[in-house]
C-alpha cells in the first residue's frame, strides 16, 4: 500500500478518530478470513519451484480462495488485475503475475488477501526459489524476525511508533534499509482502514494502542538502499539500486493479553 504522509503523520501524532475498534466477534471473523489467507499460502509455499511461473500461483491461490467460499481481495483493487501479488528478487511489492518461469536462486515474496463473510485477511511471506545465496537466506531471515520483533510491541498502552522503531532498529543493526514510502495498516470490513503503520520512526509516539485494533503489519526490508521506483505498468515497485528485497506481514488483533496473530495457522 502507497503511503498518504498525512495519515501517517495523524497516526504517529496521535489522532485517532479513524480508528476502527472491533468487537470479539468481529476479530473472530477476521481471524477466519486470515486462516483461509495462512492456509493457501502455506499451500503456495510448497509450490514455489524452479520452472513454475507466477501466473500459475495466481491461478492456484485465486483457485482456492474460491474453493473455500472466499473471494480475492487484492483482484480489482485500485484497479489491480490479480489475485496475488508476485514480488521476484529486486521487485519490492505488487509485482505482477506473469508466465516468465522461476530460476534457480530467485526468491519471491507473496501477498494475498481474501475477504469473507464481510471481513477481510491479509499476509505475505518471502519464500527461496530452489537453493538460493546465505545473503540472500539472511535477508528472508531478518525480515521475518522484524515483524515478530514488531509484533511484541503491538499491546494496549504502547504506541504506534513502537512498531515502527522494533522493525527499523531490528533491520538497520543487520546493515539493511527499510522501505518508506509503504506501510502498513488496519484491517477489518475494508482492506485498509487507519491507521497506517510505518516501519520506521522513534518509539513512545502516536497514535495510543488498545484492545480492539486490528492491524496489518508488514516490514519490507532492502538489501542495500530504502530507495524504490514504480514501473511503467503504474504497480510493479522495484528497489532502486537493483538490490534485493523481502516482505512479510501479519494481520495481528491487539487484546488486553497481548498481539494476537490472526494469520498465523493455528497449531502452527
Amino acid at each position: 500500500m502507497r503511503v498518504s504522509l498525512k495519515k501517517a503523520e495523524q497516526g504517529l501524532k496521535g489522532v485517532s478518530d479513524m480508528v476502527i475498534f472491533k468487537s470479539p466477534k468481529e476479530i473472530e471473523k477476521i481471524r477466519l478470513s486470515n486462516q483461509i489467507v495462512a492456509d493457501i499460502l502455506n499451500k503456495l509455499r510448497k509450490k514455489v519451484k524452479v520452472g513454475v511461473t507466477t501466473l500459475y500461483l495466481n491461478d492456484v491461490a485465486e483457485k482456492l480462495a474460491h474453493e473455500r467460499g472466499a473471494i480475492p481481495a487484492f483482484k480489482g483493487y485500485k484497479g489491480y488485475p490479480y489475485s496475488l501479488c508476485t514480488s521476484v528478487n529486486n521487485v519490492v511489492v505488487h509485482g505482477l503475475p506473469s508466465k516468465k518461469p522461476l530460476l534457480e536462486g530467485d526468491i519471491i515474496s507473496l501477498d494475498f488477501g481474501v475477504l469473507f463473510d464481510g471481513y477481510y485477511g491479509d499476509s505475505a511471506i518471502t519464500v527461496p526459489v530452489g537453493k538460493i545465496s546465505k545473503s540472500a537466506k539472511r535477508l528472508i531471515l531478518t525480515t521475518k524476525e522484524a515483524l515478530y520483533k514488531s509484533i511484541t510491541k503491538a499491546v494496549p498502552g504502547g504506541r504506534l511508533s513502537d512498531i515502527s522503531h522494533a522493525v527499523q532498529s531490528h533491520v538497520e543493526a543487520a546493515g539493511y534499509s527499510v522501505v518508506r514510502v509503504f506501510v502498513g495498516h488496519g484491517i477489518g470490513s475494508n482492506l485498509h482502514e487507519d491507521p497506517q503503520i510505518p516501519n520506521h520512526g522513534k518509539p513512545g509516539i502516536g497514535i495510543l494502542l488498545k484492545p480492539g485494533m486490528t492491524l496489518a503489519i508488514e516490514p519490507m526490508v532492502n538489501e542495500k538502499g530504502c530507495e524504490v521506483e514504480i514501473l511503467e505498468d503504474g504497480w510493479t515497485a522495484v528497489t532502486k539500486d537493483g538490490g534485493l528485497s523481502a516482505h512479510f506481514e501479519h494481520t495481528i488483533a491487539i487484546t488486553n493479553n497481548g498481539p494476537d496473530i490472526l494469520s498465523e495457522i493455528i497449531g502452527s
